[in-house]
């Protein structure tokens, strides 16, 4: 990729993330318009995935909601992402949690990393 490319992206890169892993349950604080006044709403689920770099870096965070697998799909620098919290830390074996999408139950969780 060309230089000067890579060195405007890490300009735009101001906020701060916490240490990320796939199958840490996570909280992400999205700010939400509705009306014109703003709120933030708490979205909490498994990080599933992991897409991109610097600005243009996304995580996918699954969750049931109401007995329906929900995903959604975050941009970590975009101004809607308040916060992210790390709730509980997974120990996952893969890069990609899609299997989830296929499995309910006990069967769908995610063992507990020891930090």
């Amino acid at each position: 990729m060309n230089p000067a490319v890579v060195k405007i992206g890490k300009e735009q890169c101001t906020k701060k993330i916490p240490a990320l892993r796939i199958g840490d349950t996570v909280n992400v604080h999205v700010r939400i318009k509705e009306s014109g006044k703003e709120r933030v709403q708490q979205y909490n689920g498994v990080l599933t995935a992991r897409n991109g770099s610097g600005v243009t870096e996304t995580i996918t965070v699954r969750r049931i909601a109401f007995g329906e697998g929900v995903e959604r799909v975050f941009p970590l620098q975009g101004p809607s992402v308040s916060q992210i919290d790390v709730v509980r830390p997974g120990k996952a074996r893969q890069a990609k949690l899609y299997y989830l999408r296929d499995i309910s139950g006990k069967k769908a969780r995610i063992k507990e990393r020891r930090v």
